[in-house]
């Protein structure tokens, strides 16, 4: 019989199952066996890791299909795409898995170069043999998604960021992945960038919902030589204008919201006449750009 083995690293990808999703799943298992197949790699659970620990636990037959994959990084490539299809996920769980993808891709290289297999035509692949598509892994992997390239890079950064947090704590990770912890992808940004004998420190804050990000002064103050700012008769500096900041903030979001309530009517009437299918792989990119700046935007009020 064929030894069986759980890797953390390919188990911790998938978004953990709630507790009472968890116990329907358990009470189907046991009820009416285990239908799906545990798709294994070399002997490694890549997708049925619930089913494969419930049946495990009550002694429940099930079969397997073995995959074969070049690379764990193909592998990796599988699950996420699995996931992402199978899945109703979250903004912040599909902009980790848009960007693990990104970077589990660009580790495939396919010369001594250590060019990847999709870097950009010509230079050392041409004389190595190789014929790499012209597009880059960003701009493959935006097309895939249907968000922009620059989307796919930030995206990025997110997804090293939260597996670094794992690395320390793979509660923390759980928790910004549940989305019990409320972090934007700017604030994950800032985060891949301290240092990991740093990181510590934060997934412990992130643990006990304490963790809030230090936004430089510049972020939420105007200098004070700036002309939006006057001076008052106590000689310290007050904004010009004294518009509560909500006030300020509704204003901003109203005209967008007129322009968006207005959207649809302007554009279906003249989809029918865009006939390209790289013009509407164009529009949808450009739209996409737009709903993950909003939902950045979202997720910082």
């Amino acid at each position: 019989m064929q030894t069986i083995t759980i890797d953390k690293n390919f188990k911790d990808l998938m978004p953990a199952l709630d507790k009472d999703t968890y116990a329907m799943l358990e009470a189907n298992l046991i009820e009416n066996g285990c239908r799906d197949a545990i798709i294994i790699w070399n002997g490694v659970v890549i997708d049925g890791h619930n089913r494969y620990e419930i049946c495990t636990k009550h002694d429940i037959p099930f079969r397997t299909v073995e995959k074969e994959f070049a690379t764990r990084q193909n592998a990796v490539i599988w699950i996420i795409s699995t996931q992402v299809s199978r899945r109703n996920l979250t903004p912040i769980q599909l902009s980790y898995f848009r960007g693990l993808h990104y970077l589990s891709d660009r580790i495939i290289v396919t010369n001594k170069s250590g060019k990847n297999q999709f870097s950009e035509a010509g230079g050392d692949d041409a004389h190595n043999g190789h014929h790499p598509e012209s597009k880059s892994t960003a701009v493959r992997i935006a097309a895939q998604y249907k968000v922009s390239k620059n989307t796919v890079r930030r995206d990025a950064k997110v997804a090293s960021a939260i597996d670094a947090i794992g690395e320390t704590s793979s509660e923390a990770k759980r928790m910004i992945l549940s989305g019990e912890v409320k972090l934007d992808k700017k604030a994950l940004g800032e985060l891949s960038k301290i240092p990991k004998d740093d990181l510590a420190g934060k997934a412990t804050e992130i643990e006990e919902g304490i963790y809030e990000k230090k936004s430089p002064a510049t972020d939420t103050m105007t200098d004070q030589t700036s002309p939006d700012y006057q001076e008052i008769p106590d000689g310290k500096a007050a904004p010009a204008s004294q518009v509560a900041p909500f006030e300020l903030a509704l204003a901003g979001i109203q005209p967008l919201k007129a322009i968006i309530t207005r959207l649809p009517g302007y554009i279906i009437p003249i989809l029918p006449k865009v006939t390209k299918k790289a013009d509407k792989t164009l529009l949808r990119t450009e739209l996409r750009t737009c709903i993950d700046a909003l939902e950045d935007l979202h997720s910082q009020i």
